[in-house]
């Protein structure tokens, strides 16, 4: 009975300022990220109150030439039914559909998907996180598939489809020498219902105060 989360909570999302200044006012107009490496599944990614993060993402990706002018965009949302691997009963769900997807490639006699490091990553990071998006897929779609047969048979379902997954990462190296603390440590938000957004801000710039 803990799974609703239904308050609102800020995230912000590292783009191009063209993309940005489009989403703010076009709302309606988001498009969902469907790499194979997303780390949290296929989703509209945030980074849960963590603006720094985003605007260090933006900029990284502008260094790879991957946008022209960093910018943040300030995402208003609710996580509601949400796939929380920061909680460990869904730790436990995840792993177990690891196990199912792991029997059905070996029934196939295909090999699962890998996490992989980035050439130039010099932490291992393992940023290109195919195995986790395809784990987490898998999940989705065996869950979906569970739902409709469920309505078919009986009209409904006791199931619920995931509004959004979220997960605590650490990443990049110690925040100094000894640190357990590394410097890209974050929470991440994958929202995949888009109903989940309430609305779309330019993040203002803090002043003086008193």
């Amino acid at each position: 009975m803990y799974n609703s989360r239904p308050n609102l909570i800020i995230g912000f999302h590292g783009c191009d300022e063209s993309i940005r200044n489009h989403l703010v006012q076009n709302p309606n107009s988001v498009k969902k990220s469907q790499e194979t490496f997303d780390w949290l599944g296929h989703g509209f990614y945030v980074w849960e109150n963590n603006y720094e993060r985003a605007l260090k993402w933006a900029k990284d990706k502008k260094k790879r030439g991957g946008l022209t002018k960093p910018a943040v965009l300030g995402v208003v949302l609710q996580l509601n039914h949400c796939l929380d691997f920061t909680d460990s009963a869904f730790i436990d769900i995840i792993s177990a559909y690891y196990a199912l997807m792991k029997d059905d490639f070996a029934f196939l006699q295909k090999e699962l998907p890998q996490n992989k490091n980035l050439a130039n990553d010099k932490h291992h990071d393992l940023i290109l996180r195919e195995l986790d998006c395809a784990v987490i897929e898998y999940m989705h779609q065996k869950m979906a598939e569970k739902i409709q047969n469920d309505i078919d048979a009986h009209g409904n379902s006791a199931l619920q489809y995931f509004d959004t997954t979220r997960g605590i990462f650490t990443e990049g190296g110690p925040a100094f020498e000894g640190a357990g603390i590394q410097s890209k440590n974050h929470i991440q938000i994958c929202i995949r219902n888009l109903n989940c957004i309430k609305g779309f801000f330019i993040p203002r710039d803090e002043v003086k105060f008193p």
